[in-house]
């Protein structure tokens, strides 16, 4: 396997996982919510825009929730 450079994405979450454990984890999912559902997401294109915003939210939610129980376990 080579080593090529990763997308600002996977290195964000890399970089994140990489601090001290588990706030690393946490601080990963943050990220990879942060990268998946940007917290301004505004999806355009068709009629269904408010449902995928909608379901967007709830999936950026549900990781945010993760990453917060991870920490306040950790303390």
């Amino acid at each position: 396997m080579t080593n090529q450079p990763l997308s600002p994405a996977a290195q964000a979450v890399l970089d994140a996982f990489n601090a001290e454990w588990p706030d690393g984890l946490a601080a990963a999912l943050r990220a990879v919510a942060d990268q998946a559902v940007p917290e301004n997401a505004n999806p355009v294109g068709d009629e269904h825009d408010d449902a995928r915003l909608f379901q967007w939210m709830r999936i950026r939610r549900q990781l945010l929730a993760i990453a917060a129980e991870l920490k306040a376990n950790a303390q």
